[in-house]
């Protein structure tokens, strides 16, 4: 019944069917009228991965080309706080369709979440109405295809095995399976589709570690590429020492990708092509929505799920709280903003776990009490809720131990614009930074007696926070 409810509310095609079907005019039936004239919006999330807040030409990138999401950018916002709440693949993915803190959903790592499906973005929208379709990678156990009418599932590697025995490279099979869930989507349903781009992540077992497509290789040919001016051995030895040791993970993979000049320029450029690639795929999957004419009724959500160390701190990959690893690019084209409004930047911390009761919201669908983010949408459409919203100032952190403590071992963070507190659980150790002053978070005043009341103050905000997070 509350989904029949929503279908009238929201005034969709089945809604006029079942009108017409029980013998009332739907152009007089009371409060359909207005209603029936406007068609739900349809939802499209794009989702790559391992790119951070400024792998981006409109972010202010000096070396990437990405011009399709630079464009979409520009007719929507452009959100340049945006955050994970835990940085790595399976959770942040949890956290993407649950809406809740990894204390929540309790994915500790790349298992199914503990959350009932009727209570993620997709299980609600296909409940109300919506064809809703996954392809590229889940990371949380065995995708579940009966609870999406269109699911494809793929991972791991740059370049995928065709049944015939060719390959075709994993942002081609993105496309190919957008385009056809597109392609083959009744017409008479809203849709709702989640493309998982696989890059720009590494192919961790292969020692090239990004394997473009051959098109790409002349991207970048005779750039040279920025080294981070942290990107030290000094800095690696400021982290806390179960961190900034060579048995480390994240040390162990700089070695991977970053432990020489070459391998510097080789590696980014690499991963740079990557990222145009996806760029060129969304290009793709944009351009048939305007072909099919559904751009102007589509919510359309271009993020990521983790930041990166591009060899920051002598580190490489992602896990821990520092900037590098935890902003994310968010850009969101709703067809409900004003013109005025396409374009601007907003610098509010917004989170992953925002989305989902954003992507409900525009598809007027309450969200269920368990979601813990906030509808993004406040921020940028002209309400009595918006009026109404007060926003985060800061956030709770959380990234869980993986395998041991030597190899990444569990932090936590109070992360606000002006402060930033660390809490490494196994080792109680606390790091504090004055990020406003100190951006790549070099100088640890925790220990510094000038700053005990500061600490004191971050301290308690981080325990009320976490125990929010439950």
């Amino acid at each position: 019944m509350d989904g029949l409810k929503n279908l009238f509310r929201r005034g969709t095609f089945l809604a006029g069917i079942l009108l017409a079907c029980s013998g009332v005019n739907a152009a007089t039936a009371e409060g359909t009228d207005e209603d029936l004239k406007s068609p739900p919006l349809n939802i499209l999330v794009l989702y790559a991965d391992d790119w951070r807040h400024d792998t981006l030409g409109v972010a202010g990138n000096p070396v990437v080309k990405t011009p399709t999401l630079d464009g979409l950018a520009k007719q929507g916002v452009r959100f340049t706080h945006n955050c994970v709440t835990t940085s790595i693949c399976g959770i942040s993915r949890a956290s993407l369709y649950t809406g809740q803190w990894m204390s929540r959903h309790g994915n500790r790592s790349f298992k199914p979440w503990k959350t009932p499906w009727q209570q993620t973005y997709p299980g609600l929208l296909r409940d109300n109405g919506y064809h809703v379709g996954h392809v590229g990678k889940w990371h949380n156990g065995s995708i579940p295809k009966e609870n999406f009418d269109f699911s494809r599932s793929y991972y791991g590697k740059h370049w995928l095995e065709n049944p015939d025995g060719t390959k075709v490279h994993v942002t081609q099979k993105n496309e190919n399976d957008a385009l056809k869930f597109l392609r083959s989507r009744p017409e008479d349903k809203p849709f709702c589709l989640t493309v998982a781009f696989f890059a720009t992540h590494a192919e961790d077992s292969s020692p090239m570690q990004f394997l473009p497509q051959p098109q790409s290789m002349e991207l970048y040919k005779d750039c040279k590429i920025p080294v981070p001016s942290n990107a030290t051995q000094e800095s690696f030895e400021r982290l806390p020492e179960f961190v900034g040791n060579e048995k480390n993970e994240g040390r162990n993979r700089w070695h991977w990708r970053f432990d020489t000049p070459e391998k510097f320029q080789t590696m980014m450029k690499n991963y740079y092509r990557l990222a145009t690639e996806v760029d060129s795929t969304c290009g793709k999957i944009l351009a048939e929505l305007d072909k099919q004419g559904v751009s102007e009724n589509t919510l359309i959500i271009f993020t990521t799920d983790n930041g990166y160390y591009h060899a920051e701190h002598g580190l490489a990959d992602k896990w821990y709280p520092h900037q590098e690893s935890i902003r994310v690019p968010l850009i969101i084209n709703d067809p409900r903003i004003k013109q005025e409004k396409r374009g601007q930047t907003n610098d509010d911390f917004t989170l992953n776990v925002d989305l989902a009761p954003t992507i409900l919201s525009a598809a007027e669908i309450d969200a269920p009490k368990t979601m813990q983010g906030t509808d993004v949408s406040t921020l940028y459409l002209e309400s009595d809720a918006a009026e109404a919203v007060e926003w985060r100032d800061d956030f709770f952190y959380e990234h869980p131990m993986l395998n041991r403590t030597d190899f990444i071992p569990a932090s936590e963070a109070l992360v606000g614009k002006q402060w930033k507190y660390f809490y490494w659980p196994e080792f109680d150790r606390e790091q504090l930074f004055k990020i406003d002053e100190d951006p790549k978070e070099e100088n640890d005043l925790a220990l510094d007696p000038d700053y005990s009341k500061q600490l004191g103050e971050m301290r308690a905000r981080f325990a009320e926070l976490k125990a929010e997070a439950q």
